[in-house]
């Protein structure tokens, strides 16, 4: 191949696989997501909590057996991140065989993976939302931040929110969007080193 030709190639797959981890990002992030898991993945501290629910020992000290097992909330929000990226990453991973594999052309094991881990780890470091905010503080972002909140309209007794609340994280707040800027410029990044180590493995068809 010469080096044009594999040039050509290198910029197509880039492409391909920008597009596939773009165009399958939300799908994964939001819509595959428990909602359990996006509530509960940002959990930090050293306080106890059940291992079934995240809620805390406090509330109801009485739990016993199986329902009574606890751990930090700092370990509950790594669990809960774990199994979205799980399901984020099973997503992405499909995707890009299907869309590859359909016309024809075979990603290596390895660059597969190497891609898939770079999007997995980064993404479970920023949901976890501490180094997103640390990330934000150090880019100016700050008051962008503070002053982009929502108020998540009240709901009534026995209901998620049964009054009105302000929101610094979720949906349609800075610190959301921050979130899915970041995810998507390490999508770039992921889908390059992808086709770099799949243009230095030789045969793919």
């Amino acid at each position: 191949m010469t080096d044009r030709l594999r040039a050509i190639e290198g910029l197509a797959l880039a492409a391909a696989l920008t597009a596939v981890f773009d165009g399958v990002h939300s799908f994964g992030d939001q819509f595959v997501q428990n909602s359990h898991d996006a509530s509960t993945k940002g959990m930090h501290g050293s306080h106890l909590v059940y291992k079934n629910d995240g809620s805390p020992i406090e509330e109801n000290p009485w739990r016993h057996g199986r329902e009574g097992r606890t751990c930090t909330a700092s370990a509950y929000g790594r669990r809960s991140v774990s199994r979205h990226v799980a399901s984020y990453c099973a997503v992405q991973l499909a995707s890009t065989l299907a869309v590859t594999r359909t016309v024809g052309y075979r990603v290596p094991a390895k660059a597969l993976l190497a891609g898939t881990a770079i999007n997995a780890i980064t993404h479970g470091i920023l949901d976890r939302r501490e180094p997103l905010l640390w990330l934000a503080e150090k880019a100016g972002k700050t008051g962008y931040i503070k002053h982009a909140t929502v108020v998540r309209k009240a709901g009534g007794e026995g209901t998620e929110y049964p009054k009105a609340v302000q929101d610094v994280s979720g949906p349609g707040t800075a610190l959301m969007e921050l979130d899915q800027a970041a995810h998507r410029a390490i999508g770039v990044a992921a889908a390059l080193v992808t086709t770099w180590i799949t243009l230095r493995t030789g045969r793919r068809r």
